[in-house]
């Protein structure tokens, strides 16, 4: 006998598809898509058996949290994830939740459908290359490859850093000098070798480059705290 189940995803064409291939397999599809935002209530309001929930972001903060509802008002829907080859924290975010199962985005629709009878019956639902690959991954983490903003950020002495800071908030050649009590000389030196440094070649390109890989985020902490014990 087929299972009674409902996709809910955001991507329409890809929960209909889904669909549409699980009804010609047999089973009983309540629904099709929904947003994200409003999938609690239609599972909730459907109480199909099991809920395939599919996501593009299983790590993001709260993305399982209608997952969560769903199991606090209806635990007796089990509910699987389809996503993305996932992390270590995404898996753990979603069994976290309540999820029965976890199954990739790009599985086959055998390995959808063991999932869900799997779940019905109340078992776990995923695939044990994912777990062997999750639990690889936590036990031997990948070095985290450092990000442009802390890449550019150690190029720049903390003078430099100051100087970024302050051409950022628009402060011009005499005000940089004043504020640090350097010479006006000195304050364009430095404003030319951040610009050097950072292979722009305006104090607009800087303060862009800066904002937008974070490099300003890092800087503006470190350069306030000089600039007020310097006060």
């Amino acid at each position: 006998m087929g299972v009674r189940v409902m996709v809910v995803d955001e991507h329409r064409l890809l929960a209909e598809a889904l669909a549409s291939a699980l009804k010609l397999r047999g089973h009983r599809v309540l629904a099709a898509a929904a947003p994200t935002a409003g999938a609690a209530e239609l599972v909730i309001g459907r109480a199909p058996e099991v809920c395939l929930f599919g996501t593009a972001t299983p790590a993001d903060p709260g993305i399982f949290e209608p997952v969560a509802r769903i199991k606090r008002e209806r635990p007796q829907i089990a509910v699987v994830v389809l996503g993305p080859v996932p992390s270590p924290r995404g898996i753990a975010a979603a069994f976290a939740a309540g999820a029965s199962g976890y199954v990739r985005h790009d599985e086959r629709i055998e390995g959808v459908e063991r999932a869900l009878a799997k779940a019905r019956s109340g078992e776990v639902a995923i695939a044990p290359q994912l777990l062997q690959g999750a639990f690889a991954e936590l036990l031997n983490p990948a070095a985290q490859p450092d990000d442009e903003g802390s890449r550019l950020l150690r190029l720049l002495t903390p003078r430099e850093v100051e100087v970024l800071v302050r051409v950022a908030e628009g402060e011009d050649t005499r005000l940089i000098a004043a504020g640090m009590a350097i010479a006006p000389s000195t304050a364009r030196t430095h404003v030319q070798r951040v610009l050097m440094k950072l292979g722009v070649g305006s104090r607009l390109e800087a303060a862009a480059l800066a904002a937008r890989t974070g490099l300003l985020d890092r800087a503006v902490l470190p350069a306030r705290l000089s600039r007020s014990v310097a006060e």
